[in-house]
């Protein structure tokens, strides 16, 4: 779905750019030598996971499905979905878009080991997509994105759950 006629979207009709709280989901899709999909965002330039908000009606897993497929021609399911944890602190996550928006976002975070379908980035989101390595991602990286790599990182060596 786009930005038009999103739950965002009808929101922001009534409220202008207040800031939003937005619950939604970023994920990390790790290739067979460990690499992440990253791309860079088509208004900022920066580099960034995978990520958006919920519909109306939908879920977190929901979220992260829709928007791998949007933003990068990929499909993964839900089952393949891991959830590893959570990005809400407001001095970290809270965004203010190019239009002048602000939203303090809610992120569970999954990654994800297997998907099917070609890389084909969305052009109307996104300027490019590529895998790379965790410890040396593209720059400029979306602040928040760093957060999540550093969170993913304690999951792996740690095992359980990193809220933030």
């Amino acid at each position: 779905m786009s930005y038009t006629g999103s739950y965002i979207w009808s929101l922001r009709r009534k409220v202008g750019s207040s800031t939003l709280l937005v619950p939604g989901a970023q994920v990390l899709l790790l290739d067979a030598a460990g690499h992440g999909l990253f791309q860079q965002r088509a208004d900022t330039g920066v580099w960034e996971l995978p990520a958006g908000s919920c519909e109306e009606g939908g879920d977190f897993m929901d979220a992260a499905v829709r928007e791998v497929a949007e933003e990068t021609g990929l499909r993964v399911t839900r089952e393949d979905l891991v959830a590893f944890g959570s990005l809400s602190d407001p001095q970290v996550h809270t965004l203010t878009y190019p239009n002048g928006d602000v939203t303090h976002c809610f992120a569970l975070c999954f990654v994800a080991h297997r998907w099917s379908g070609e890389l084909a980035p969305g052009a109307d989101e996104v300027r490019q997509a590529v895998f790379g390595p965790l410890d040396t991602p593209p720059q400029p990286l979306h602040p928040p994105t760093a957060v999540v790599l550093s969170m993913y990182e304690r999951f792996r060596i740690e095992g359980r759950f990193q809220a933030r």
